[in-house]
């Protein structure tokens, strides 16, 4: 049997206590010096582009995972590295795909998933491409922008780092690629999300789906119709057959699909408002508790923003730089 190898990368907002700002960049740096040798290439930070700028410079921050054969320990990893990034970070952690105040298409957060090690790479991506409407549905997490409630993914919708699949599958912004820097498959269509057990879910239906021994119709075309109206109404007509022929290589309740975790954000945010659905969030990032409490007091220091500046982009630039260049 084949060894699929998993990576993931999960960004994050951290507001203070509604917005990022650039201290964002000193919790990195302290993660950085913290374990240099880990975190120079297992971290990252975003900023937002063009119009979006007049809302702030800052967007979200990543921390990503080893590769592994095992799922569980994957989650393992991704669970310390959350453990320490909570430890470093006096800020909220908000895991959702777009803040909920504005509409900024640049200012997002995704979860992406890198595979490797499959048998047959036009296999997998067609199988892929066939079930990841529905995928997505188990971490869809974007339910509000503008202050209006969106439906189930504003980012997948709308974000300028995703959009529909090409037949070159090297271009960089769409929902599944091949990784020109790192030889993977990489699905970037997936929103971050605080539950440790339906990415495990996730993880668990992407591997039996690149080890089953069965050719799907992925089609580019039907992906494509079916991406916006999934991301506006979420678990359609037209996936109930797609979830049939998931159940068939792995049980998984068809509620995880019906209610998803925007359901659940959108509600909590209907009934408490935007900052404690915030703090809802980072409770829930931090402790595995989806509930609001208190927040704690937030100062953003110009001091500690030129020391993320100095002691975190700085260093790691030359990367940046290498890393850029390979993915174009």
């Amino acid at each position: 049997m084949a060894s699929i190898l998993f990576g993931l990368e999960e960004e994050v907002f951290i507001t203070e206590p509604d917005r990022p700002t650039l201290q964002s960049l000193y919790y990195l740096a302290r993660l950085l010096w913290r374990d240099p040798a880990d975190y120079y290439t297992h971290t990252a930070c975003n900023f937002t582009r063009g119009k979006d700028l007049r809302f702030g410079l800052m967007s979200g921050i990543e921390i990503s995972t080893g590769a592994f054969a095992a799922i569980p320990d994957l989650l393992a990893d991704l669970q310390r590295r959350r453990r320490e990034l909570a430890g470093v970070c006096s800020g909220l952690i908000v895991p959702v795909g777009h803040l909920f105040d504005q509409e900024e298409p640049t200012n997002i957060c995704g979860m992406h998933v890198h595979i490797s090690g499959f048998p047959d790479r036009e296999r997998a991506y067609r199988n892929l491409v066939y079930f990841l409407p529905l995928l997505a549905l188990l971490v869809i997490n974007s339910p509000v922008a503008g202050n209006r409630c969106y439906g189930q993914s504003y980012r997948w919708a709308e974000a300028f780092a995703i959009g529909p699949l090409r037949d070159d599958r090297r271009y960089r912004f769409q929902d599944l690629i091949e990784s020109k820097r790192l030889g993977t498959l990489e699905i970037r269509v997936f929103d971050p999300v605080w539950d440790l057990e339906r990415i495990r879910i996730l993880l668990e239906c992407i591997q039996a789906i690149l080890l089953a021994d069965a050719d799907y119709p992925g089609d580019i075309k039907v992906y494509n119709g079916l991406r916006l109206k999934v991301a506006r109404e979420g678990y359609i007509e037209e996936l109930r057959p797609v979830y049939r022929d998931l159940t068939r290589l792995l049980p998984v309740p068809e509620d995880l699909f019906r209610r998803t975790p925007a359901d659940t954000v959108k509600e909590l945010w209907l009934r408490e408002g935007t900052l404690a659905t915030y703090a809802a969030l980072d409770n829930a990032y931090r402790n595995g508790v989806l509930k609001p409490r208190p927040l704690r007091p937030v100062k953003v220091s110009w001091p500690l923003m030129l020391a993320g500046f100095c002691g975190y982009y700085l260093p790691k630039m030359p990367y940046n730089i290498k890393k850029v260049w390979s993915e174009w």
